[in-house]
């Protein structure tokens, strides 16, 4: 018996992979390898002994370990969490662990190893934050290549629009099948800017969607913020270092800015077959943003000429060009009934603890009465207008 019921097809857009200290390394070219930082586990959840265990053991979870979490069953999602999970890092054991999660497929994004190719420093050289793409990008090829399930999702930073093309077409002939890219400005760059145009229409004419996802921008607000005169509260892991509870508040002002930047730099206009998706940055903020881009549009189009070039809504692009994640404890039926059923995806955040231990269960609960027809969009017709390429023939 798989965890997700069998009476509907479920594809999740949210899955990682837990990154081994020398994924990177592993995989850059020689020339920069030592200059690539290993992946660190300094502000997560995970001990360095565990990461050591595991690498003493041949970057292999013990024959004892995995056989206990394939006795987890149906309950797999709810106990297999972070680096111990089933699946976390070995693809093999991924196959594995999505036999029994019961997923038709999975978009699996990386953890901890975008910190160096995302980046927002400027001192950062390109041939370090390129290398270190390049380098993430073939070993989530590898991770992906034996399972047709897995749908890998490559990175692709985005400040100098000449090598974004070349990673995005490199990452796109190495079978990957989406496109993250850091939610900030593009070094000192629009999104929308002139040079990224090829960059665009390269994702647009071979349908590749682009991606948001948490990461891809800092989580932290501007320090002088939590500055009150008292003892720092306290992030969502127990430490400082992660997310906190005002980051949390205003999480979805970086991807919202990008958006909204993208639909008045006419990217989707210029683009009708651009596909893209935002990722475990929540949902609960786009109603309101739908309806603030149609007025600021139909407003300041009277003065605006680029505004006044777009011949759609706001709501009606994004409506036929985008999809959102809501987290677990969204109310995932209400937004539908402020937007449209068409928006939202499902995503189980395997194997990380923020998706909760019954996704399927939580997302149950809020979508209530509703028919079959929304149920069906949310848990996989939404996921394949984005991804027409996952529908099975």
């Amino acid at each position: 018996m798989t965890y997700a019921p069998s009476h509907r097809p479920f594809y999740d857009a949210d899955s990682h992979i837990m990154e081994l200290p020398d994924f990177l390394r592993d995989h850059a070219d020689p020339a920069i390898r030592e200059q690539i930082p290993r992946v660190s586990y300094a502000a997560s959840l995970v001990t360095d002994e565990e990461v050591e265990l595991i690498v003493a053991n041949g970057n292999r979870h013990t024959a004892e370990h995995v056989e206990a979490q394939i006795g987890l069953g149906d309950q797999l999602i709810a106990q297999s969490k972070e680096i111990q999970a089933l699946g976390a890092f070995d693809p093999g054991d991924r196959s594995v662990a999505l036999d029994m999660l019961g997923f038709r497929k999975q978009l699996v994004f990386a953890t901890h190893s975008v910190a160096t190719p995302f980046s927002p420093s400027r001192k950062l050289a390109d041939d370090i934050r390129y290398g270190a793409t390049r380098a993430h990008n073939r070993a989530m090829s590898d991770f992906c290549a034996d399972d047709d399930r897995l749908m890998g999702v490559a990175i692709v930073p985005i400040e100098n629009p000449e090598l974004a093309l070349r990673e995005a077409e490199f990452a796109l002939d190495a079978g990957l099948e989406a496109i993250w890219i850091p939610h900030h400005p593009a070094g000192e760059r629009s999104p929308g800017h002139v040079d990224l145009a090829p960059f665009w229409e390269c994702l647009a004419t071979s349908g590749t969607p682009f991606l948001l996802h948490v990461g891809g921008s800092p989580l932290q607000l501007d320090p002088r913020w939590a500055n009150t005169g008292r003892e720092a509260a306290r992030d969502w892991m127990g430490g400082g270092e992660n997310l906190r509870s005002k980051d949390m508040a205003v999480l979805h002002q970086g991807p919202e800015t990008f958006i909204s930047v993208m639909i008045m730099d006419g990217v989707f206009e210029k683009n009708p077959l651009l596909r893209g998706a935002c990722v475990e940055l929540g949902a609960g903020w786009v109603p309101a943003m739908l309806t603030r881009l149609d007025w600021v549009v139909r407003s300041w189009s009277r003065v605006d000429r680029y505004l006044a070039e777009l011949p759609r809504t706001p709501s009606e692009t994004l409506t036929t060009q985008m999809a959102f994640t809501p987290y677990v404890f969204e109310d995932v039926g209400s937004l539908i009934d402020q937007s449209s059923p068409e928006l939202y995806l499902f995503s189980s955040d395997y194997p990380h603890v923020e998706g909760g231990r019954d996704p399927i269960g939580r997302f149950e609960g809020s979508l209530g009465s509703r028919g079959d027809l929304v149920r069906d969009r949310f848990y996989a017709e939404n996921f394949l207008r984005i991804f027409p390429d996952a529908r099975d023939h």
